[in-house]
């Protein structure tokens, strides 16, 4: 499984390791940065399973939580939560879909192979959205 300190050690190398400091693990600049960005609370458990819905919302925060036209309509996921744009831009982005045609399944465990797929396919979504955009120029 992937803990809350990997997601966030990925997410903070992809992001160009900013704060970085000499001398301070990856894994402890990366959780005083998801505090900054306010992914994580100060004394949050690190080794913590990060669950799908963990995963989505990080990225959606890391990447400035931008807007967007997908709505959702999972069974087991919560009206009016949170955590609901994260999962519409992870949809809309193909970054994950649901469990199945009905769920989202927000509380299971992800494993890194898991994570890494959800990060290379935001990575490709920013790619193309970059590529359109320089192409309406």
């Amino acid at each position: 499984p992937c803990s809350v300190s990997n997601i966030l050690t990925f997410l903070w190398r992809a992001n160009g390791k900013p704060g970085a400091e000499e001398g301070v693990a990856d894994r402890d600049s990366a959780a005083k940065w998801g505090i900054e960005k306010r992914m994580i609370t100060e004394g949050q458990d690190l080794s913590a399973p990060c669950t799908r819905i963990m995963a989505v919302s990080f990225m959606w925060i890391a990447a400035e939580e931008p807007e967007t036209e997908t709505e959702v309509s999972f069974t087991d996921l919560t009206e009016g939560a949170d955590y609901l744009p994260a999962v519409a831009w992870a949809v809309e982005n193909g970054v994950t879909n649901g469990t199945s045609d009905t769920t989202f399944s927000p509380d299971n465990t992800c494993t890194r192979g898991q994570i890494v797929t959800f990060l290379y396919r935001a990575a490709n979504a920013a790619s193309a959205s970059a590529e359109q955009a320089e192409a309406s120029k």
